[in-house]
């Protein structure tokens, strides 16, 4: 009987989690040099490289956002290469862009944003490809990037064990809000927003900013995390659940300790969107022993970063349990990212 996925018509986002599941299971996956391959929940591979340091590399498309989306292509990169520990290097972006729609003008943009987001974080373009094609009605960024960690100082996000505390560092969902901001902009006024609120928002994107590099590359050159997780699509409740996922445990979640910006969350409502399933670059998940959770708070803190501990990794029986003030309530399960309703 063929598998009930075949007939389904899927949604836009990523692939449901079972599907990406099987599917990956087809795939060649095992060779001696690979010590993490695809697998749900897990941000970047890590290849065996040289007798010091290992090799991480990390592909991702940007495809909610129009504006400014050579600034989210190397940012979502580099956080997902900043989670496992390692100093990202190399960018290769392929750039996809609308047939008659497209200006010299446009293409400029988006290379000036691409290098100003890779000298900030001090990356290198090192290849690519740019192309117009009538296979896509927006432009498309869909980078590779690559850099190197140190052997056996590679953090993965199934690394959390039962008795770890889970962390939130940074707001949510500082990308969704951004994108709204950015993308319907025009409606919000319409609908009687400020416009200075909007521009405040949409500059979230830079201030405070959708990378954790920082935050990430402290906690895991300090060896005080067991596993981290950059919440992208999907939001932080679609990250918590690929920890313990990736980890084969379960996991406590406290809902109203997760910090949602104000205006972030205002924007949300204004289009029906849940902030703990939108697009949430700008915040990292960690996992820690009880004993390290006061030094990585600390640790954040020095460095301008607000943590806290929202919830803790139980053994896998338990499964995903959510609670709000003080009782249990059912743990947010998205099928697809919130900010898909967007363009419904």
């Amino acid at each position: 009987m063929p598998s009930p996925f075949l007939t389904d018509t899927l949604l836009n986002g990523k692939l449901p989690h079972r599907l990406l599941a099987r599917l990956l299971a087809g795939l060649p996956t095992t060779h001696p040099r690979l010590l993490l391959g695809p697998g749900v929940g897990e941000d970047a591979a890590i290849i065996d490289f040289s007798p010091d340091h290992l090799l991480v590399a990390k592909s991702d498309p940007i495809t909610f956002a129009t504006d400014a989306i050579g600034h989210y292509a190397v940012n979502v990169c580099a956080n997902d290469l900043a989670v496992t520990g390692a100093t990202p290097l190399f960018y290769l972006p392929t750039i996809l862009l609308p047939a008659q729609a497209t200006s010299a003008a446009t293409v400029q943009a988006i290379f000036d944003q691409i290098a100003a987001a890779c000298a900030g974080l001090g990356i290198v373009v090192a290849g690519g490809h740019t192309e117009i094609t009538a296979a896509v009605n927006q432009p498309v960024v869909a980078g590779t990037l690559l850099g190197e960690v140190a052997r056996n100082a590679q953090i993965t996000s199934g690394g959390c064990r039962p008795g770890d505390q889970l962390l939130l560092a940074g707001e949510l969902p500082i990308e969704g809000a951004s994108i709204i901001a950015r993308e319907r902009r025009v409606d919000l006024l319409a609908q009687g927003w400020d416009a200075a609120t909007l521009t405040q928002a949409a500059g979230f994107l830079y201030r405070p900013g959708i990378s954790v590099v920082q935050p990430a590359l402290t906690a895991a050159r300090a060896g005080l995390v067991t596993a981290m997780h950059d919440p992208t699509e999907g939001g932080v409740a679609t990250a918590i659940w690929e920890m313990a996922q990736a980890a084969r445990a379960g996991v406590t979640v406290e809902l109203d300790a997760i910090t949602v910006n104000p205006l972030a969350a205002k924007l949300c409502h204004a289009f029906g969107l849940d902030p703990l399933g939108t697009i949430a670059s700008g915040a990292l998940l960690a996992t820690a022993a009880p004993a390290s959770v006061p030094r990585l708070l600390q640790q954040w803190a020095d460095i301008g970063w607000a943590g806290r501990v929202i919830g803790q990794i139980t053994p896998s029986a338990d499964g995903c349990i959510a609670t709000r003030g003080g009782q249990v309530v059912p743990f947010p399960t998205f099928p697809v990212d919130e900010i898909t309703k967007l363009w419904v």
